[in-house]
């Protein structure tokens, strides 16, 4: 018979990254449509962003305002443009 397994006490929660996450306040990183992380602040946001953008310039990287429920493009040499939807 199998035991089930159990999480010990100890351990440390992880830090998944997510493709389902809801932004209901803070700045969520929006990599290629779908939402990644969720930051507090607009510089976290950013500072992530051009990181990712640096290194797979090639993936279409938004920054996702909750309270003005706006988008902002991360570009290639380090802004943020924002988009009109």
């Amino acid at each position: 018979m199998k035991k089930p397994r159990t999480i010990p006490d100890e351990a440390q929660p992880r830090n998944a990254t997510r493709a389902d996450l809801v932004v209901n306040k803070g700045f969520g990183l929006e990599v290629d449509g779908r939402i990644k992380m969720i930051f507090p602040t607009l510089a976290a946001a950013q500072k992530r962003g051009r990181a990712l953008k640096a290194e797979f310039p090639m993936l279409q990287i938004k920054i996702y305002d909750a309270a003005e429920k706006t988008r902002s493009l991360v570009d290639t040499d380090s802004q943020t443009i924002p988009i009109k939807e």
